[in-house]
């Protein structure tokens, strides 16, 4: 067989071959020109494209132009509130309370409390990390459902004397807007006013107005069991009587002057001088498992239609963001406010609120420690009922006395068939020894329930 051999003369051939190739598609490639279309989806996103590649961007005043088309085609007339304003937060801050306040929605969306820490050494927020959410849903006069969570508001900042003042405005133009007015003072109870002008030709008065305010409860105490189901309640005031909703429930509720979200030792209240009616109020248990569910406690929810007063919104409101603490809660008269706070039940929820609560708030006043306070009440209380604890020691030793005698009838009336006269025996010496059983227990149990209310 024959051995193939390479071939010189060939290889060359196809060298040459290839680069005639080349040269000739190098040589017939059309030329590239730039490409200047645009397509319309281009033009509407080309204001969030532009930072990333500004070779491709088109001039502001067309993206501008046709961003506002489509905005307008969404929002009607309040495409203005979008078009003339933008992403921020405003903080109003005292010493006791931090509020910050979205633009988008106008609402709130910080709320710490100062002064206080969660169980783990954290800063004490009611509201943070989208765990609340307030809206107004309403209908307008060009047939559109809009929610105000949704739409831009414009700040403004002043000072009312010691007052901090921002006013939001959802604006339709500058003269018809809706207004979210907050006025801080240095106390945890927050002035906020909801308003419109010049809307009663944009608002669509057939369709309900619903305001709609939701929480969802961070845990604040290292014991979830006992936050979540022994001091976790929905309270509201209808009628002029202070009512709460159980562990997970649901009502409607008309005459309704305030809403408060507590969370044990602190609580997110509404209160409206307005009162709301056909309101639906409901709280959620969030805890299903306590291994897992450890963030949130309950989640609270209240819906509730707003009335036109001539074609416009007005109602003056309160937000607190503070402790659940009694003596706080009565400085605001005529709310009842203070009947949410935690005062123990019946006989002994009176000696709180009539004793305990003044004398604790004197002490605090010069001494400040909550710990020696509540030893120096604790000494006061044991001085106080001491006349009682003498009455039961006496009857203590008493017992101790007439034991051999006791023992001796047990002995000679035993088992059931002798129950009966065993016991008339045994009364028979305690009522000659002077002994009750009672009078050693009561003063005892008296003693232990005041030490309890104080603490």
């Amino acid at each position: 067989m024959e051995e193939k051999k390479f071939d010189v003369n060939s290889f060359i051939g196809m060298i040459l071959i290839g680069g005639i190739l080349l040269w000739w598609m190098s040589s017939t490639q059309p030329e590239i020109t730039p490409n200047t279309e645009t397509t319309t989806e281009q033009i509407i996103n080309s204001d969030d494209t532009a930072s990333q590649n500004n070779a491709t961007s088109l001039p502001p005043v067309i993206n501008d132009s046709l961003k506002q088309v489509e905005i307008q085609n969404q929002l009607g007339a309040f495409a203005y509130s979008v078009v003339n304003s933008s992403e921020g937060t405003t903080t109003l801050e005292n010493e006791v309370l931090l509020l910050k306040i979205n633009n988008k929605g106008g609402q709130i969306t910080e709320a710490l409390i100062k002064g206080f820490q969660t169980y783990d050494s954290l800063p004490l927020h009611m509201i943070k990390d989208n765990n609340s959410s307030f809206n107004i849903n309403f209908g307008t006069t060009d047939n559109r459902i809009l929610n105000t969570k949704d739409l831009f508001f414009e700040p403004t900042f002043s000072n009312n004397g010691s007052s901090q003042v921002l006013s939001m405005k959802l604006k339709v133009s500058d003269n018809q807007f809706l207004e979210y007015r907050y006025e801080m003072t240095d106390d945890y109870m927050v002035n906020f006013a909801v308003r419109s002008q010049g809307l009663s030709t944009v608002i669509n008065s057939s369709n309900t107005i619903n305001l709609d305010w939701s929480l969802k409860g961070y845990r604040h105490e290292k014991s979830l069991r006992t936050e979540n189901t022994m001091y976790s309640y929905y309270y509201y005031k209808s009628d002029n009587e202070v009512e709460y909703l159980g562990l997970e429930d649901n009502e409607v509720v008309n005459n309704m002057d305030w809403v408060s979200y507590k969370q044990h030792f602190f609580s997110s209240i509404l209160v409206s001088d307005k009162a709301f009616n056909n309101a639906a109020i409901a709280s959620v248990d969030l805890v299903k498992d306590e291994a897992i569910d450890t963030v949130f406690t309950k989640k609270y929810s209240l819906n509730t239609p707003l009335e036109l007063s001539n074609g416009e919104l007005n109602y003056n409101m309160k937000w607190y963001y503070g402790p659940s603490d009694y003596t706080k809660l009565s400085q605001y008269e005529g709310t009842d406010l203070n009947e949410t706070a935690d005062l123990g039940w019946g006989i002994f929820g009176t000696i709180n609120r009539w004793i305990f609560i003044p004398i604790f708030g004197m002490l605090e006043g010069f001494m400040g420690n909550y710990g020696l306070i509540i030893i120096l009440m604790t000494i006061v209380v044991r001085i106080i009922m001491s006349p009682l604890v003498y009455k039961s020691y006496v009857s203590s030793a008493k017992m101790k006395v007439i034991r051999p005698e006791l023992n001796a009838l047990n002995e000679k009336y035993p088992g059931k068939e002798n129950a009966m006269k065993r016991q008339q025996e045994t009364m028979a010496v305690q009522r000659k020894a002077g002994v009750s059983m009672l009078s050693g227990c009561i003063p005892a149990l008296l003693t232990n329930a005041c030490i309890l209310c104080i603490i």
